[in-house]
C-alpha cells in the first residue's frame, strides 16, 4: 500500500512539473488609479510631511547645518569628530557661518580647520525637532 502511495505522489509530481495537472491562476487585485473613486484620489494625494522632515528640506544639500545637525554628522570633516564637533553643538546657535569662529577656547589647530571648512556649513533657524534633549548629542545611531 506503501508503494503505491509512494508511486502516485512521484506520478502527481512529474505531471504536476510538465504542467499537465490543471491548475486555477491567481489574480492580482486591480489598482489602477483610473479605476479609483475621484474622493478616494484626495486620500492618496493627501501627503502629510512632519516637522522633521519639512527641516531637512529647508537644509537640504551636503551642507552641514551648525544649528540642527547632529554631532555625528561631522564624522565626514576630517579632524572634526568628535572635540571640535561637541564644541560646535554645544555653543549653538549660530547667527551666520563665520561666527562658528568666535567660539571660545578654540586653538589656533581648531580655528584653521573650522576656517577651511567654512563653505561646508550652512546655518538655519534652530528646529526644536533636531535641538530637544540630546539628539544633536546623541542620536541612538551606533554603527
Amino acid at each position: 500500500m506503501r508503494k503505491i502511495g509512494r508511486v502516485l505522489a512521484m506520478l502527481g509530481l512529474f505531471l504536476g512539473c510538465l504542467g499537465l495537472i490543471p491548475y486555477q491562476q491567481a489574480q492580482a487585485a486591480n489598482l489602477s488609479f483610473a479605476d479609483w473613486h475621484p474622493t478616494l484620489l484626495f486620500a492618496v494625494e493627501d501627503i502629510r510631511v512632519n516637522k522633521a522632515d519639512k527641516k531637512l528640506g529647508e537644509i537640504g544639500g551636503e551642507k552641514l547645518d551648525l544649528n540642527n545637525s547632529p554631532l555625528r554628522s561631522f564624522r565626514k570633516y576630517r579632524g572634526m569628530f568628535p572635540t571640535l564637533a561637541g564644541m560646535i553643538v554645544e555653543n549653538a546657535p549660530y547667527d551666520q557661518v563665520e561666527d562658528v569662529l568666535e567660539m571660545p577656547g578654540l586653538t589656533e589647530g581648531q580655528k584653521k580647520l573650522l576656517q577651511a571648512n567654512l563653505d561646508n556649513f550652512k546655518v538655519t533657524p534652530q528646529s526644536d525637532v533636531f535641538n530637544e534633549g540630546d539628539f544633536r548629542l546623541n542620536t541612538g545611531s551606533y554603527d
